[in-house]
């Protein structure tokens, strides 16, 4: 192999490993969190005026991660390689002017494209998308160079179990909560700590004063503003941002009760809890649901059994929604519970937990434990503070980790020791 033929092999062969390292991690992270990534759909939607398609923004979500992931790992394995890297051109061909689009207006503050895991801004993702372009038109160029790991006997095998495995990944993360949680409510935050930012690590402003005089505005800074002088006539005060700062991981948690009026049998807004269950050293359990319309009821007897233990317990129980007052009670009534209901903000609770609903333990403001809504244990059973030591891989993220990849990696390596014999055989015939 001449150096000029040397040197193709060895761009393609990079731009292989950049192009589908990028496709797997951005797409494993968000088959992570298929709802999350849901949700950030639904915030395009939203500025694009689109919000009829909501119903659509999860099976988008889904096959979207998987088709994704599976172009990153077919790109790495080498396999089906003029339609994996022509499906990867066309992906950058859509999306690197979009993300252009979006770093010039900015509709929202972060693109979603490696989810909550890696957080970049809307600029670093089109630079990344740069990067990326080239990788694919060099591969569309010289995709035979290639080095494929499966000859054509087995490579539909790897192909077929790579699909199953990114769909039942994906699936599974929906059903259950996150195998990874990567959000500012994980298990062992502290969630005032996540509210702090540093003074001096956050945005760098300056009051700009505008005073007129005959008749004509004029800015002025702090330092130079004519306070002293009659001539000149005060119309407002405006504050520039000179520096974008550290932004504190959360934003907007607010917690207020709710109480039921008795004439109106509808729940009012009560009083701010908030700093109330965040410096509580007891257990506070927190029952989340973003939206008691489209919560799953099948199992809220499990939720009315830990409030029941709550309150036989002296624990603080309450039920975080978003929904509106009046449905608060249509729907109370009929589902005979005495929940002690509090409004938060709908994108709070979200973010808090993905299963609708959740249960929360908190104490001293740290997120103790969490459950999803198939998962809620038998506390006078098994003990809350049994249940609030969180062992083994609920909270590992290596050894989960390591487990998935064995999941994946293993199957793959049978596969290729299947190919290995296979062309052994055929060689020998």
């Amino acid at each position: 192999m001449d150096s000029g033929n040397r040197f193709i092999k060895i761009i393609t062969e990079l731009s292989r490993i950049i192009l589908g390292a990028t496709f797997v991690f951005s797409g494993f992270v968000k088959a992570v969190d298929p709802l999350g990534f849901t949700y950030k759909i639904q915030d395009y939607l939203i500025s694009f005026n689109l919000a009829e398609f909501f119903p659509l923004a999860l099976p988008v979500a889904i096959v979207l991660v998987v088709f994704e992931f599976l172009i990153g790992v077919f790109l790495l394995l080498g396999i089906y390689r003029k339609p994996t890297v022509v499906l990867a051109g066309v992906f950058m061909a859509f999306f690197l002017p979009l993300t252009l689009w979006i770093a010039l207006k900015n509709p929202v503050k972060d693109c979603g494209c490696f989810g909550d895991a890696l957080i970049i801004s809307n600029w670093e993702t089109f630079y990344k998308n740069i990067v990326l372009g080239i990788c694919a038109v060099i591969l569309l160029i010289y995709y035979k160079k290639i080095s494929p790991l499966f000859s054509a006997k087995t490579a539909w095998m790897a192909a077929a179990f790579s699909i199953i495995f990114g769909f039942a990944f994906a699936v599974y993360n929906v059903v259950k909560l996150p195998v990874f949680d990567f959000r500012p409510y994980h298990i062992g935050a502290n969630i005032p700590e996540n509210m702090y930012v540093d003074p001096a690590k956050g945005d760098i402003v300056e009051n700009v004063f505008i005073y007129s005089k005959n008749g004509i505005n004029q800015e002025f800074t702090e330092e130079n503003y004519p306070w002293d002088d009659s001539t000149y006539t005060f119309v407002e005060m405006n504050t520039k941002l000179i520096k974008e700062g550290e932004k504190p991981k959360i934003e907007d948690f607010y917690i207020s009760t709710l109480a039921l009026d008795s004439l109106s049998q509808s729940f009012v807004s009560g009083e701010d809890i908030t700093q109330q269950i965040l410096s509580d050293m007891n257990y506070n359990f927190l029952m989340v649901s973003y939206s008691l319309e489209q919560m799953n009821e099948k199992r809220l007897d499990d939720f009315k059994n830990a409030s029941d233990f709550a309150q036989n317990n002296g624990y603080n129980f309450y039920c975080l929604t978003s929904s509106s007052p009046y449905f608060i009670g249509e729907w109370s009534a009929r589902n005979n519970t005495d929940f002690q209901f509090a409004h938060a903000d709908e994108r709070v609770l979200k973010t808090m937990i993905r299963s609708n609903p959740g249960l929360l333990l908190l104490q001293n403001g740290n997120v103790i434990n969490m459950w999803d809504d198939s998962e809620i244990p038998d506390f006078e059973l098994k003990g809350i503070d049994n249940l609030a030591k969180v062992e083994g891989l609920k909270t590992n993220f290596w050894g989960k980790l390591m487990v998935i990849l064995l999941m994946f990696l293993v199957p793959l390596l049978l596969i290729k020791i299947q190919d290995i014999r296979l062309n052994r055989s055929f060689n020998y015939k």
